[in-house]
This record gives structure tokens, C-alpha cells and sequence, in this order.
């Protein structure tokens, strides 16, 4: 339901009061079809194919999600009436377009830790209202799912930190009221931080925005002492840094980037 609200409210703002070509132009059966101008890595056809099913098209798919394509490339024929084909092109080529630019270069970041054993988490860094739909791109691209929103699991940042004065009292107490099957993370900047974290009883902690070596430090203390603890880095992850902090031997790491910095790759649609 989320998504099809989704798909009529975006279309919506696209058409306005109606399509002014429509008013004149005449209805005719037409093939139109999706091809690459740039290479990457397709997202969207989950959402696409709701809006078919809704605007009575049909869709004839070359690819699927997380399919690699290169310049060139058919990657969908859709098949319907033209008024709707030609009204639906901007909205499902911005379908298109989106996912599939977050899904390229979440590609990329995961390609360069594929041999670490290191998973790739996005964040809630995501742009209003999309959250469901670029979480769904970082998916296709190979990505993990971080927390899709304050109710599913209990991360205390810095500032969560400076409200609470006794942190193992509240560990206890939040324990007693969250989800049996939540999990509590904890953001630390230093090793003291880390250890009391995992003294306090956190599922998992966040190295923010540490040096190499404290990571280093980090796991190896986690290792003697809290194994079972899960560790996760973030900060100023770009694909530069990415492979380095991944050898450390962290258990994932988290980036935002991966929404926020990833540039349109180039997809059009032409009629046969």
C-alpha cells in the first residue's frame, strides 16, 4: 500500500491537472523501450511494475534487479496505450534513474570490500519522504539495511549520551522496555568509550569517525573481552577509505554516501 501511495503521489505531481498533450493527441497501441547510456547497476523494477499494474501497461524485462548493464543496453519494453506510455515516461524513467544511481555506486563500495568478509550498511541519512525507496536502491546494489527508522532499534549518539548520567542504569531500565528482539548500539569516538559500551551491555558498537589503529585497538579488545559484540565503523567512508578500514577486521561498516553522493547515471526511453 506504502508503495503504491508512493507511486500515484509522484505521478500526481507530474501530471498536474492532465497532460496537455494528451487533451489533443490520439490514442494509439505503441512499444516503447528503456535503454542505457551509461553503464551501472539496475534498480526499480519492483516499483515500475506497480506502476504498470496501476497505469495498465505491460512490461517485457530484460534485466532484473541488481543486474549489471552497459552502454547501449534494452533493459525494459513496455507496451500500452500511448497517452499513458508518454504521460508515465518522466515518472518511470525517474524510477529508474534513482534507484539504479544508488544501486551503482553502492556497487562500487561493496565491490571493494567483496573479499573482506565486511558487510555494507546504509544510514538514515536519505532524502525525505524516500527512505523505503533508497533503502530498496542500496539493496539492489548489494548493500545491508542499517535501521529503517528509530522504532526498529536503539542507537545513543553523542547527543543521546549527554542526557543520560548513568549508563548502565539506563542500559538496565531501556532493557525492560524495548522490543525483546531490538538491538542497542552505541556510538563511541574513544576507547574509553568503547569499554564502557560493552561493559554496559550495548549489541553493537560504532567506531565514529576513528583512526585505523583504534579501530584496531577496538577489535582487539572486543575479542577478549566481548566477543559477542558486533562492530561497526562510520565516519567519512568514501571509496578510497573503504577498503582499509574493512581489513581491519570490523564487522560492518556504515555510509551515507552510498544515497546522498550517488550521481544520475543516464537511462532514456524511446518509442519503436
Amino acid at each position: 500500500m506504502q508503495k503504491e501511495r508512493f507511486i500515484r503521489d509522484m505521478v500526481a505531481e507530474d501530471l498536474g491537472r492532465g497532460d496537455l498533450f494528451a487533451r489533443i493527441s490520439h490514442s494509439k497501441p505503441i512499444r516503447a523501450y528503456i535503454v542505457a547510456k551509461s553503464s551501472g547497476v539496475f534498480a526499480g523494477r519492483e516499483y515500475i511494475d506497480r506502476l504498470a499494474e496501476i497505469y495498465h501497461l505491460s512490461c517485457e524485462w530484460i534485466v532484473e534487479d541488481g543486474d549489471r548493464f552497459v552502454i547501449g543496453a534494452k533493459l525494459l519494453f513496455i507496451s500500452g496505450d500511448s497517452k499513458s506510455i508518454l504521460s508515465l515516461e518522466r515518472s518511470i524513467l525517474d524510477i529508474a534513474l534513482h534507484a539504479s544511481s544508488v544501486a551503482t555506486l553502492t556497487a562500487k563500495y561493496v565491490d571493494a570490500i567483496s573479499d573482506t568478509g565486511t558487510k555494507l550498511l546504509d544510514t538514515r541519512k536519505t532524502r525525505p519522504l524516500l527512505r523505503e525507496f533508497e533503502k530498496y536502491a542500496v539493496r539492489c546494489g548489494g548493500g545491508i539495511n542499517h535501521r529503517m527508522g528509530l522504532d526498529d532499534s536503539l542507537m545513543l549518539k553523542d547527543t543521546h549520551l549527554k542526557t543520560i548520567d548513568d549508563l548502565d542504569g539506563f542500559m538496565l531500565e531501556i532493557r525492560r522496555k524495548i522490543p525483546f528482539t531490538s538491538k542497542i548500539e552505541i556510538e563511541c569516538e574513544d576507547m574509553d568509550m568503547i569499554e564502557r559500551a560493552m561493559r554496559a551491555g550495548a549489541d553493537i558498537v560504532m567506531c565514529d569517525n576513528m583512526s585505523l589503529d583504534m579501530i584496531r585497538k577496538a577489535i582487539s579488545y572486543r575479542d577478549k573481552h566481548y566477543p559477542h559484540i558486533l562492530l561497526e565503523a562510520s565516519g567519512n567512508i568514501t571509496l578510497d577509505t573503504i577498503r582499509a578500514i574493512a581489513k581491519t577486521g570490523v564487522d560492518a561498516i556504515s555510509s551515507g554516501s552510498i544515497i546522498h553522493q550517488a550521481n544520475w547515471i543516464d537511462l532514456s526511453m524511446k518509442v519503436e
